[in-house]
């Protein structure tokens, strides 16, 4: 039995606020939500000073690397610049996060501490 690849042209639907590279960017940086969660405890958890609840922001984030692994569609490893915050979005911290595209933590970096 023969498998036909047959192109079909479809439109994507952006419902959102922003245009959509900036919609697909927040979205893939929001879907790795929970490493970088994870990154962001252990990065502070020996910090006295640090918040209680320490938060971060997808849209403040930035995609500083991607790197594909292997093959198109394949595995991709993301290198993620993240601002932790705590309260009314008051800047604690810059850090550098990198995770995969399974929501794998891979390693992690703290660049900066607000005073």
């Amino acid at each position: 039995m023969a498998v036909l690849n047959i192109p079909i042209e479809a439109k994507t639907i952006n419902d959102a606020d922003t245009e959509l590279c900036k919609t697909l960017k927040y979205a893939l940086i929001g879907s790795l939500r929970e490493p970088v969660d994870k990154a962001i405890v252990e990065i502070y958890k020996r910090d006295k000073n640090a918040h209680k609840y320490l938060n971060w922001a997808t849209y403040d984030a930035e995609i500083l690397k991607i790197k594909q692994v292997y093959g198109v569609g394949g595995l991709y490893e993301l290198t993620l610049k993240v601002f932790p915050y705590y309260e009314a979005h008051n800047s604690y911290g810059m850090d550098e996060v990198v995770v995969n595209t399974e929501g794998e933590l891979l390693g992690y970096k703290h660049l900066k501490t607000y005073p």
